[in-house]
């Protein structure tokens, strides 16, 4: 069996304890490791390493954690590495911000180092799955969605949206006439696999619906479970 390719994973905090610790818990595991405390510094070393995965604080002098994920996500080489925050600050909106910008996982401090390398491996096991190429394009209604070009258009123009909501609509395309909890999509939109709050969903349920417009009716509520993409649009009286 051939030997599977180390996995690198680029720690970005300014308090070197917190580095050091990671450092420590994840070359155990047979990861490659560069930690940068200095966030001015990010950005460059991300570009050189061209991490698999960034494990990013948030609360950092100079550039913070949602400024440098936002610069990650701009870059046309790391824009599609896994980010997972950890972070001090555990407020609801705090959580959402971080996922709103394009982060993939949210860990707050104290942490547990064997808890958090659970989650990195979930998500590069994730990242890891081949995407399926059967399915290039869908189109329900007037709302039309290019997978290979990672664009969405309404009424022929096209709208934009953030990373988490078309991943949020693709599945719900994806599984049109399926009812799907929050609980579940919390997994497969932001692979979480702890509990969380499932008012996450809810908040960018209403975004992705105020962006949809006059389709918006396409995504129904299923009171008490979740949200389902309609077989057909009931028309509006």
């Amino acid at each position: 069996m051939a030997e599977q390719t180390q996995k690198k994973i680029l720690v970005i905090d300014d308090e070197a304890d917190i580095t050091s610790l990671l450092s420590f818990n994840l070359k155990a595991k047979g990861f490659a490791v560069e930690a940068v405390n200095d966030p001015n510094q990010s950005i460059g070393v991300a570009r050189s390493f061209l991490p698999d995965l960034v494990i990013l604080d948030v609360m950092m002098p100079d550039l913070n954690g949602i400024q440098i994920c936002r610069m990650l996500r701009a870059d046309p080489k790391l824009k599609a590495v896994p980010v997972i925050f950890l972070t001090a600050k555990s407020e609801e909106a705090d959580r959402i911000q971080g996922l709103e910008v394009g982060a993939d996982d949210y860990v707050c401090k104290p942490f547990s180092p064997k808890e958090l390398i659970l989650r990195i491996q979930s998500i590069l096991r994730r990242a890891g799955e081949p995407e399926p190429v059967a399915v290039r394009r869908l189109q329900h209604g007037a709302i039309d969605i290019d997978i290979e070009r990672h664009e969405v258009s309404v009424h022929g123009k096209p709208i934009e949206l953030t990373a988490t909501e078309f991943k949020l609509l693709r599945l719900l395309m994806e599984r049109r006439g399926r009812v799907q909890t929050r609980e579940h999509l919390l997994i497969n939109v932001w692979n979480y696999e702890t509990e969380i709050e499932t008012r996450t969903v809810d908040t960018h349920v209403r975004r992705l619906r105020e962006k949809l417009g006059d389709e918006a009716d396409w995504i129904e509520t299923i009171r008490g479970v979740g949200y389902r993409f309609a077989e057909r649009k009931v028309a509006q009286s």
